[in-house]
């Protein structure tokens, strides 16, 4: 029993430096909120759900090479005014990947936390 977010991620990651087009994820519903969010960027063209009786999978297909992603642990709480200083730490350069955040409004990337001016707790990262 591992991270489930965080081996979903580590298989996405894998699978995108290996040059394959899909790959299979164990389903939560927090694995489906932040592959919707990949999916509204651009990182993973779609992905859907399948019983496998054992609790479920994604099968997700990648659209484009991921260079890095994965989950931010532990979960920082980021105020609304310094999300600047996150996207520094976990993205490589301005504007270039999204940070995933859980809010009160529910799971985001950080630029519409800004727009919404919320803050939250810092879930993951891909560019």
């Amino acid at each position: 029993m591992g991270d489930t977010l965080n081996e979903a991620l580590v298989a996405i990651k894998n699978a995108s430096k290996l040059g394959r087009e899909e790959v299979e994820v164990k389903a939560s519903n927090l694995v489906g909120r932040v592959l919707r969010i990949f999916q509204k960027y651009g990182y993973i063209e779609e992905f859907e759900y399948e019983e496998n009786g054992k609790g479920g999978i994604f099968r997700v297909k990648i659209s484009r090479t991921i260079n890095n992603c994965g989950v931010i642990k532990p979960r920082y709480s980021i105020k609304k005014d310094e999300m600047e200083k996150w996207e520094s730490r976990y993205l490589p350069a301005q504007d270039i990947g999204i940070l995933v955040i859980t809010t009160t409004a529910g799971v985001v990337s950080n630029s519409e936390a800004k727009k919404k001016g919320i803050g939250g707790r810092a879930l993951a990262f891909v560019y």
